[in-house]
């Protein structure tokens, strides 16, 4: 009886829901905000957040200091170009930076500071286009709210990887970026099946 009545309930809540929105998030709080959540509730960019925390932290402050000041920029170039254009990252596109970083990550290789700058560059920009998309006359306000928060979760992510270098060694930050590299195996599935199919 009772899972009838939750059922009921759910089924009578849908029925009263008035729109859907897929890719943008609104808070009703500005476009300021909308951007901020839309970061937040986007687990393919917080991933690649950590993902490239992880391949910097890995490499020592040098490296972490280049990808925190490197990424909100590539992002907001990337970003501003998707506003100016219009256009869409396919899906892809996504998957391989995740799954390049998470490889680099677990490989652990010596790479110059050069190349960590290069791998930020790299993941902004698509990732700036992509959080652009769709954000069309609010797209200014969205960015404005997801650069800053793009560049304190990835201080956040960059502190606690060279904080948990220096307890567990580097094995754990290893592990994740071979889960990071995972998921960007699935998502280049899902992205292929989804060509297919279509």
């Amino acid at each position: 009886m009772l899972a009838m009545s939750l059922v009921a309930a759910w089924a009578w809540l849908g029925v009263g829901a008035s729109q859907a929105e897929a890719h943008l998030v609104t808070t009703g709080l500005g476009p300021t905000y909308d951007g901020i959540v839309h970061l937040l509730l986007s687990p393919i960019y917080l991933l690649a957040i950590a993902g490239l925390a992880l391949l910097a932290g890995l490499r020592g402050t040098a490296h972490a200091r280049l990808a925190l000041f490197v990424l909100p920029s590539a992002w907001l170039v990337g970003g501003l170009v998707g506003l100016v254009t219009g256009a869409q990252v396919p899906q892809l596109v996504i998957a391989a930076v995740l799954l390049v970083l998470g490889s680099l990550a677990a490989a652990d290789l010596e790479l110059p500071s050069w190349t960590t700058g290069m791998v930020a560059v790299v993941v902004g920009l698509p990732l700036g286009v992509d959080t652009s998309f769709g954000a069309a006359g609010s797209g200014f306000g969205n960015l404005a709210g997801a650069i800053p928060c793009v560049f304190v979760l990835e201080a956040i992510a960059l502190a606690g990887v060279l904080r948990a270098r220096g307890w567990f060694g580097d094995i754990p930050p290893r592990v994740a970026g071979s889960w990071i590299a995972a998921t960007g195996l699935l998502v280049a599935g899902w992205a292929l099946r989804g060509s297919f199919i279509s």
